[in-house]
């Protein structure tokens, strides 16, 4: 499948993690501007898919010049693997690396220049790879998620005891090889769902409306057992080692992936850069501040990652 009506293609590949088949859109500048350019590795967040909102951010970097290969996690989206919209940390680390591993071997891709691009949940990935031995050229993590303690204290103790009971059950669940027992991953405030801010549900039909999208398009779920783990999972600790410049984007109004914690790892990290934005956690993906957002990210891939004209 190519896009023929922009100045850049996008064809929808796979490549294989652990076994299974995960599915990319690789986009590539129309014009070729330049050989062995930058390739930038992208995913989504917390339970999403690659479709939502992301080819905005992937289409502008194409028509910058560099090679784009977004992807689903297995269990999500288009890319196969089951039981569906299992979130497991381990499994989706082991999908980024084989992303990587499969970019770098792309058409009139450098493959010394890999750029890893991960929001929220995803932003916490980058980091955690970038930081355990992952050879980025950079990164750039927007809103990330880089303390499981600070999101567990966010979300707050009436929501956390809400959600137990289904996380306890869900394992349980997973032992007895049964089918899984799932949560909503965003809803109203005060719902039984991970993220259900007051902001969030509203946020997110502003997201899919801008994607083109309806809510029914993909299932807004996760299997509750992630829950027992996403509040040790702490990409913070990794910063330090991270030696590739890295761009940490923050909502100061974050109320999913605090921005004091993110401020910690944009500290942390050698030659980290933050950028702060007067919002909240869903608010950069779309209008207004998406084209301040994108600029920003721009202008830091053509200073730690350019495209040689």
């Amino acid at each position: 499948m190519r896009d023929t009506d922009h100045a850049f293609t996008r064809s929808v590949e796979r490549f294989d993690s652990a076994g299974v088949s995960c599915v990319a859109d690789v986009y590539r500048p129309r014009e070729a501007r330049a050989q062995h350019v930058p390739v930038i590795v992208m995913a989504q967040g917390f339970g999403g898919v690659r479709r939502l909102c992301l080819p905005s951010y992937a289409e502008r970097f194409a028509a910058a010049g560099y090679v784009v290969a977004l992807f689903d996690y297995r269990f999500f989206g288009d890319s196969e693997g089951s039981p569906r919209e299992l979130l497991d940390i381990a499994a989706q680390l082991e999908d980024w690396r084989a992303a990587v591993s499969w970019a770098r071997t792309l058409d009139g891709v450098d493959p010394e220049r890999v750029v890893g691009w991960g929001t929220s949940f995803a932003g916490g990935h980058v980091l955690t790879l970038a930081g355990t031995g992952t050879d980025f050229t950079a990164v750039i993590a927007q809103v990330p998620h880089v303390s499981g303690f600070a999101a567990a204290r966010a979300t707050g103790l009436r929501q956390s005891l809400r959600l137990a009971p289904a996380a306890i059950e869900d394992l349980w669940r997973s032992i007895r090889g049964r089918e899984p027992r799932y949560v909503a991953s965003i809803g109203p405030a005060g719902s039984a769902a991970v993220m259900a801010t007051a902001d969030a549900d509203p946020a997110v039909d502003r997201m899919v409306a801008a994607s083109g999208m309806s809510r029914d398009d993909f299932p807004e779920r996760v299997a509750a057992r992630v829950l027992l783990s996403v509040t040790m999972y702490s990409p913070l600790r990794y910063a330090r080692n991270t030696q590739c410049p890295a761009l940490i984007q923050v909502a100061t109004e974050d109320e999913i992936a605090p921005a004091g914690p993110a401020r910690t790892a944009a500290d942390r990290i050698p030659r980290g850069t933050i950028i702060e934005y007067d919002a909240g956690h869903f608010d950069l993906y779309i209008e207004p501040l998406f084209e301040q957002v994108v600029a920003d990210q721009l202008e830091f891939l053509a200073s730690n990652a350019p495209v040689q004209r």
